[in-house]
């Protein structure tokens, strides 16, 4: 059976990416890490519709009965990515504008924390990388290439998590992670925001090249604190 990913809608019109499961591995594990891949991927607040996943589309996508579909989906909704509203269905969780302004700043103290412990655990070489990711935006504004421009935000914040080497921090933000992602994705084209962001990504590196513990932490503590200030000024559409 091909493994090629392959788009499907769900009921109110968002795609979701998955592909057909090796039958040599646990089911019900690999359609919960699909699922959860194919959420975190997908643009879960694009409109203001709920979001119903769809047993059968998905089970046919995968190749594999409901019943490890079920199982997974079970995982996530004690995980809080979805919810089972009763004769309805099961629906993708999404935050109120208030739930994800306190995401958002729980995301500033654990990556600033993280930023802290890069700075006395990462390589220079790691580091290094961190500033290859803005290389092709160099001779042009992020604004020209805002949907490479948006993944390489998305990419160099996780980048800083993992350089702190912390298992601990990187565990207790996963489950944030998706939320936090698709509100940076949607407003990072909004209000200039692109360009003022990879300012602060540079100063950022500047920072963790010099091993200036506490300046790493603190800009990377306000520029996501910036972000929370911007949802709760101008992102009503998320209540």
């Amino acid at each position: 059976m091909s493994a090629q990913s392959q788009s499907i809608v769900q009921p109110n019109g968002l795609a979701l990416s998955v592909q057909p499961i090796n039958a040599g591995a646990s089911l019900r594990d690999q359609a919960y890490a699909m699922l959860r891949q194919a959420i975190a991927d997908a643009d879960i607040y694009q409109s203001r519709d709920e979001i119903r996943l769809d047993e059968r589309v998905l089970s046919e996508a995968m190749g594999v009965s409901r019943t490890p579909i079920r199982e997974a989906m079970t995982l996530l909704e004690q995980e809080g990515f979805l919810r089972t509203v009763p004769r309805r269905g099961i629906y993708i969780m999404r935050k109120t504008k208030r739930e994800i302004v306190e995401m958002i700043q729980m995301w500033a103290a654990l990556e600033s924390m993280a930023a802290r412990l890069a700075t006395k655990n990462a390589t220079d070489a790691e580091i290094a990388q961190l500033r290859s990711m803005f290389d092709s935006f160099r001779d042009s504004t992020p604004a020209e290439h805002i949907e490479e421009y948006s993944d390489a935000n998305i990419v160099f914040h996780q980048a800083i998590v993992q350089l702190s080497k912390s298992q601990i921090i990187m565990d207790t933000i996963r489950n944030i992670f998706i939320h936090v992602r698709a509100i940076r994705k949607m407003t990072i084209s909004q209000s200039d925001r692109a360009a003022r962001s990879i300012v602060d990504h540079l100063r950022i590196i500047e920072a963790l090249e010099k091993r200036d513990t506490d300046l790493a932490e603190r800009l990377v503590r306000q520029h996501s604190l910036d972000l929370a200030d911007y949802v709760e000024k101008h992102c009503d559409f998320l209540d």
